[in-house]
């Protein structure tokens, strides 16, 4: 079997690896495994094709590792789920205490209890959604 074919199989073999991984390891292996296919096929000896391999491999590594690094260490700017609803304004249906009650966010209803064991919060009063906790809104009264 050529030597260009081999590199081509050894490229493939890697990308389908990344697929499984999703490291971006093996998908840099697979990209740098096509030079010395290309270099085989132009019909340079076997350390060419590995010294080639060797250079885009690291070439590879230096250019994705500092990418990589800053989306990993970029914060989350944008809450999603019942994350986004903390801090939302939200109106009272039924008499919210520290046992039941039903608020109304961004036009949903929502079971809630009241922040704090003590207070009673009536029907008609915007709160704060201070946090959830499976189905259910805990909230405070707005100042």
């Amino acid at each position: 079997m050529e030597l260009w074919l081999i590199w081509l199989i050894i490229a493939v073999v890697f990308g389908v690896a990344e697929i499984f991984t999703l490291t971006a390891a093996l998908g840099v292996l697979g990209a740098a495994a096509i030079v010395p296919a290309v270099i085989a096929a132009l019909g340079l000896p076997l350390p060419f094709q590995l010294a080639a391999f060797v250079v885009a491999s690291v070439a590879g590594v230096l250019l994705v590792r500092p990418i990589a690094l800053r989306h990993m260490s970029r914060p989350q700017l944008e809450r999603f789920g019942v994350d986004a609803l903390v801090g939302k304004r939200a109106f009272v249906l039924r008499e919210v205490n520290d046992r039941d009650g039903l608020v109304r966010i961004d036009g949903e209803e929502w079971s809630a209890r009241s922040f704090d064991e003590v207070t009673v919060i009536p029907e008609g009063t915007a709160v704060n959604v201070m946090r959830i906790s499976g189905t259910t809104a805990y909230v405070y009264p707005m100042e």
